[in-house]
């Protein structure tokens, strides 16, 4: 059996983001999908995997983690301080 990195995908409310794949990350993502699917055994779109991958990219980044932490010295600016605001954004599969 495979064990792949991503576990299953929480079907929770999402927020619409717009982004544009380069051809070869996209085949990954769409292979990626098959695996979990065969795996699984419930059909997955890839498109589905993108916000799951991330979190996992987020919650594994340990400059991050050291950088939100209250009173570090790496702790990134938030965007008041840059003059401005977080975007909001929307995600589409095309």
């Amino acid at each position: 059996m495979t064990k792949l990195k991503l576990d299953a995908v929480q079907d929770d409310k999402p927020v619409r983001v717009s982004v544009t794949l380069p051809a070869p990350l996209h085949r990954d993502l769409v292979a990626y999908a098959e695996i979990m699917s065969r795996v699984s055994n419930k059909a997955l779109e890839p498109a589905k995997l993108i916000a799951p991958m991330l979190e996992k990219f987020i919650a594994s980044d340990r400059e991050f983690k050291k950088a939100r932490t209250p009173g570090s010295k790496k702790q990134a600016n938030p965007p008041s301080a840059m003059g401005g605001t977080l975007p909001t954004s929307t995600l589409t599969e095309s």
